[in-house]
């Protein structure tokens, strides 16, 4: 336990480094922490040198000096302040005003009892009194509407008028990957296709890039297609790995949220109900024909009740969109991993003195077997380092890097080759995990 906390503390660090902007909630969220965890580490960790480890390690939470008890006279007072508002208070005292009150009470100080010092103790009592009742939180998560071309929402849309293949695919033989942009509601691409796959996704969103330029800001589900990896990665896919290296920051929704990808959603909804269920396509090529007129249509004739249209068409609305950087000719293939500067993991050493980490194997010690390490990343120079109590430090190059620039078009197809080989080694898993389970009695 104490490698997996120490890990958490290293991740909170890194995830206030990378998000200064998330609140506590999304930062208890990411680790899977409590917000109270996470607001008394943010205050040691802020109180500290960036760089200190020695911060990260854990204090004892046995009380020193347990408090005295309160007498059950002050915790009937305390109910009858509340039952009974004292001194011709009109409402219903809170634990501020006990506070103030209890004080004052004559027979308490006659008999010398000890009274609470914080609200927090007064509001413990009423809660276990039953004269509070917690009800449930309401999460109010207001966005504002970013600049033009800034910020896209990608997601895939069955055409499922198109009857299964005899003799191949049963279920989405025939998809749609549209993009909206979020800031005029201007639909970019719908890209349609009958495959696809980590590597033909990945793709059609450069294809979208070449087009249009580079975004700030992606937003994606958690297909499988975009974020799917082999049971045992550490890394991002390879479709997250090239969104970030080419500096485009990537948002994937919480899990059976798709409110979070709103725009897009909201856009399936028109075109389910305006085209496909209009005309009712059982091809790809005459899926291609109705989605390609009403692309246009949508974007140029069909009026947009959305806030930044005014009930006119996307591109009325906005006729001359903002121009966004160019796909650059050399990428440095290994731009993403500065993201995770600073991420901890912890692992369990093998019987062989070694651990795994991306599917890749790193010997440490035969003496450590059975034990947990925690690692951290070194994102800046692909650096692993390695810290346990019995270990001198020590370090690792990252392997599976390029540690090179490369020409934008070779950086694609090697990470087209690259989501291929994972989605060949997830499809594997799978299929190892059903043949276990129809094996077992």
């Amino acid at each position: 336990m104490q490698a997996l906390y120490y890990a958490a503390r290293g991740n909170l660090r890194w995830l206030l480094r990378l998000h200064p902007q998330w609140s506590q909630r999304q930062l208890a969220q990411a680790l899977g922490m409590s917000r109270s965890w996470v607001s008394k580490w943010i205050k040691r960790l802020q109180s500290a040198p960036p760089d200190d480890e020695e911060v990260l390690q854990g204090l004892s939470r046995a009380p020193k000096h347990p408090p005295e008890r309160l007498d059950a006279r002050v915790i009937d007072r305390i109910l009858e302040i509340r039952d009974q508002p004292p001194e011709g208070l009109g409402r219903t005292p809170g634990p501020k005003a006990i506070l103030y009150y209890l004080p004052r009470d004559e027979s308490l100080q006659q008999a010398g009892l000890r009274l609470p010092r914080s609200t927090r103790t007064i509001h413990r009592i009423l809660c276990e009194q039953g004269r509070i009742c917690h009800q449930l939180p309401v999460l109010n998560d207001p966005q504002e509407r970013p600049a033009p071309m800034q910020d896209w929402q990608l997601d895939f849309k069955d055409a499922s008028s198109v009857p299964a293949d005899p003799h191949g695919k049963q279920q989405h033989v025939v998809e749609t990957l549209n993009v909206i942009d979020v800031g005029t509601s201007v639909l970019l691409a719908a890209h349609v296709a009958p495959d696809f796959t980590a590597e033909t996704a990945l793709q059609a969103l450069a294809q979208t890039f070449q087009q249009h330029g580079l975004p700030h800001s992606i937003r994606l589900d958690r297909d499988p297609r975009w974020v799917g990896a082999p049971q045992g990665s550490d890394f991002p896919s390879a479709v997250l790995r090239f969104c970030r290296s080419l500096g485009i920051a990537v948002v994937v929704c919480d899990p059976r949220q798709p409110q979070q990808n709103g725009f897009v959603e909201r856009y399936h909804r028109t075109y389910q109900e305006e085209c496909l269920a209009q005309h009712r396509p059982t091809t790809l090529a005459h899926v291609r024909e109705v989605t390609e007129a009403f692309v246009k249509h949508y974007n140029w004739q069909r009026p947009h009740q959305g806030i930044s249209c005014g009930n006119r068409p996307p591109r009325v609305a906005h006729p001359e969109l903002p121009a966004l950087p160019q796909v650059p000719d050399v990428i440095n293939a290994d731009g993403w991993l500065r993201q995770l500067d600073g991420q901890h993991l912890v692992r369990q050493v093998n019987r062989h003195g070694s651990i795994s980490v991306n599917l890749a194997h790193y010997y440490l010690s035969r003496s450590l077997a059975g034990q947990r390490v925690t690692l951290r990343i070194d994102g800046v120079n692909g650096v692993l380092h390695v810290q346990h109590p019995h270990l001198r430090r020590k370090s690792f190059p990252l392997k599976g890097l390029q540690r090179q620039a490369l020409p934008y078009q070779r950086y694609l197809e090697l990470m087209m080759q690259e989501a291929s080989r994972e989605r060949r080694l997830l499809a594997g898993q799978r299929r190892r995990a059903s043949q276990k389970g129809q094996d077992s009695p």
